[in-house]
C-alpha cells in the first residue's frame, strides 16, 4: 500500500519529468459525443460541455442535456471524448491538447417489472409487452450512465524519467520544452463512479438523456490509489464477476469513508475466522451429540427452514456474493442437524430412498413436552400474524412473479417473527434450569459474527429485512448469555454428549 500511495521524486535535474501545469497555462474543458470509439476528424461529433477558463483548483458539477443518435437509440452505443486543451484552441488544431474516450452506454439485461398479482399488467404494459418478441426479453439492451466524473492531478511533482510508475505512465502524455522534459496535465475518468443503480434504460423513444458532468482535482497517491482499484474491478470481470457483483466491489470504495473502509477490511478478516470455527464448532458439537436432552427440535426444525427460505430469497434478489455464499453453507448445516435431531437415516431400495427414525429415551421425551407446551403457545400468535402480512403485501405490494410473492411472504415471516421460534429453546432452557446442552463455543463464535454483521450491514448492499435482522439477532444472543448467567453449570446435570460429569467411570491406577 506504501508503495502505491508514495512515488519517489526525481533526485537531481537530470531524466527528469516537471509539470506543464507550473506553468500556469489557460485552459479549455470540452466534452464532446459520437457513436465511434476511435477518435478521427472533428465532424460527426456533438458538443455537449464547454467550460472556458478552466480552473484546475475549482470544483465544479453540471447538468446537460445530450441528444441520443437513432443508432443508439437501435440499442447502439454512445461515447464521450473529453478533451483538456489550450483556451480558444480547437483540440484537433492544439498540439499540447489531452483528451480521453468513455463510453456513455453499456449493456445490461433489464430487471423484470414487478406487477400486481391480483391486478395482473396494465393496458399499456401489455400492449409493449405484445410487441417485443419472446426472445428479446431476456437480451442484453443498451443503458445508459448519467454521470461522468472527471479529475485532474493538480500535484506540482516531479517525477523521474528513468523509473516512472506503470500505473501513472499509461496517463501521461509528455513534450519537450527546451531542455526540459514536461508532462502535460494527467486526465482521469473516475469509471467507479458509474453504478449499476443509476443505470438509466434506452427506449427507442428517447431523443434526450441528461448527463451530469463532476469535476474535482485529485493528489498523485489518490490517483495511483484509484488506478488501481479500477484495474482490480476489471480484473474481476474478465475472472467471470457478473457486472452487478463488480458493482458491489465498487460500491465499497465509493459509498464508504476511506477510514471506515480500512476499519472494514480489518474486521472482515475477523469475520472470516468466526465464519469457520462457529461451522468447524457447529459441526463437532452435532457430529459428537448422542442425546436431544434439553435441545428443542422444533427450534432446530424453525432454524433449518428459515435459513433455507433466506438462502432462496437473497438468490432471488440477487444479492451480493458475500452474503449469499455463508448463507448457502448454512443452510447445507442446518439440513444436517435436523438429520441428527430426528435421529433420521435413509436407506436406498433400489432408487426409492427409506426414512428410518430413532427412538426417545424418557428424558428426551420430557424435553419434547416443553418443547411442544411452548410451540402451542407461540402458534396463536405467530400464525396470524404471517397469513395477516402475506395477504396484505399481495394486495398492495407488486411482485416480479407468485414465486417472488411466496419466498417474499415467507422470509417476511422469518425476518419480523422468526426470533419468536427461538423462545422454545429458552422456554426449553427455563424448564429445566440449565443451558449444558446448548453448543456454546459456536454460539460465541456466532455471538461475535452478529456484532461484525451489524457493520456489514451499512456498508453491503442486502435487502432491507436481512439487514434489521442483523440488529434482532443481538436481542437473541444477550438473552442466551443471560441465562448463561443465571444458570451456572452443575456437574451431576447431563452435559451436550449425553453424559454426567460424576458419572464418568473413575481410570484405573497404573501398573506401577
Amino acid at each position: 500500500m506504501y508503495g502505491i500511495v508514495y512515488t519517489r521524486p526525481c533526485a537531481g535535474d537530470a531524466n527528469c519529468v516537471r509539470p506543464y501545469l507550473a506553468r500556469r497555462p489557460k485552459l479549455q474543458l470540452s466534452v464532446y459525443t459520437a457513436t465511434r470509439s476511435h477518435l478521427g476528424a472533428e465532424n460527426g461529433v456533438d458538443l455537449v460541455l464547454n467550460v472556458q477558463d478552466f480552473d484546475v483548483e475549482s470544483k465544479f458539477e453540471r447538468t446537460v442535456n445530450v441528444s441520443v443518435p437513432k443508432k443508439t437509440r437501435n440499442n447502439g452505443t454512445l461515447y464521450a471524448y473529453i478533451f483538456l486543451h489550450h483556451a480558444g484552441i480547437l483540440p484537433w488544431h492544439d498540439g499540447k491538447q489531452v483528451h480521453l474516450v468513455s463510453p456513455l452506454t453499456t449493456y445490461m439485461v433489464p430487471k423484470p417489472e414487478e406487477v400486481n398479482l391480483l391486478t395482473g399488467e396494465s393496458a399499456a404494459q401489455q400492449i409493449e409487452a405484445e410487441k417485443k418478441p419472446t426472445s428479446a426479453l431476456d437480451e442484453p439492451v443498451s443503458h445508459w450512465r448519467p454521470r461522468l466524473t472527471l479529475n485532474v492531478m493538480v500535484d506540482d511533482f516531479v517525477f523521474d524519467g528513468s523509473s516512472l510508475p506503470a500505473d501513472v505512465h499509461r496517463y501521461m502524455k509528455m513534450i519537450q520544452l527546451g531542455k526540459t522534459m514536461h508532462y502535460l496535465p494527467i486526465l482521469f475518468i473516475d469509471q467507479l463512479s458509474n453504478r449499476v443503480k443509476d443505470l438509466m434504460v434506452i427506449n427507442r423513444s428517447t431523443t434526450e438523456l441528461p448527463l451530469t458532468v463532476s469535476y474535482d482535482k485529485i493528489s498523485l497517491g489518490r490517483l495511483r490509489f484509484w488506478i488501481h482499484m479500477q484495474d482490480a474491478v476489471y480484473s474481476l470481470q474478465q475472472f467471470g464477476f457478473s457486472e452487478k457483483d463488480a458493482d458491489e466491489v465498487k460500491g465499497i470504495f465509493v459509498d464508504t469513508n476511506l477510514y471506515f473502509l480500512a476499519l472494514t477490511f480489518f474486521v472482515a478478516a475477523f469475520h472470516l475466522l468466526f465464519d469457520f470455527l462457529a461451522f468447524k464448532n457447529d459441526i463437532s458439537f452435532w457430529k459428537k451429540k448422542r442425546s436431544m436432552i434439553g435441545v428443542s427440535t422444533k427450534a432446530v426444525l424453525w432454524r433449518c427452514f428459515s435459513t433455507v427460505v433466506i438462502f432462496l430469497f437473497l438468490l432471488d434478489e440477487q444479492t451480493s456474493l458475500l452474503v449469499l455464499i455463508p448463507a448457502g453453507i448454512g443452510a447445507a448445516i442446518e439440513l444436517w442437524k435436523v438429520k441428527k435431531a430426528l435421529k433420521m437415516t435413509v436407506l436406498w431400495r433400489g432408487l426409492r430412498p427409506e426414512f428410518q427414525f430413532g427412538t426417545y429415551s424418557e428424558s428426551e421425551k420430557k424435553t419434547e413436552e416443553y418443547d411442544t407446551q411452548a410451540m402451542k403457545y407461540l402458534s396463536y400468535l405467530l400464525y396470524p400474524l404471517c397469513v395477516g402480512g402475506a395477504v396484505y403485501s399481495l394486495l398492495n405490494i407488486k411482485y416480479k412473479s407468485w414465486y417472488s410473492w411466496l419466498i417474499n411472504s415467507f422470509v417476511n415471516g422469518v425476518y419480523a417473527f422468526g426470533f419468536l421460534f427461538m423462545l422454545p429453546q429458552l422456554f426449553v432452557n427455563y424448564k429445566m434450569k440449565s443451558v449444558a446442552h446448548l453448543p456454546w463455543k459456536a454460539f460465541t463464535y456466532k455471538a461475535f459474527n452478529t456484532f461484525i454483521d451489524d457493520v456489514f450491514a451499512f456498508i453491503i448492499t442486502m435487502p432491507t429485512s436481512h439487514r434489521l435482522a442483523c440488529f434482532r439477532d443481538d436481542v437473541v444472543f444477550l438473552v442466551y448469555l443471560y441465562q448463561r448467567w443465571l444458570y451456572p453449570v452443575d456437574k451431576s446435570r447431563v452435559n451436550e454428549f449425553g453424559e454426567s460429569y460424576e458419572e464418568k467411570p473413575k481410570r484405573k491406577p497404573h501398573a506401577d
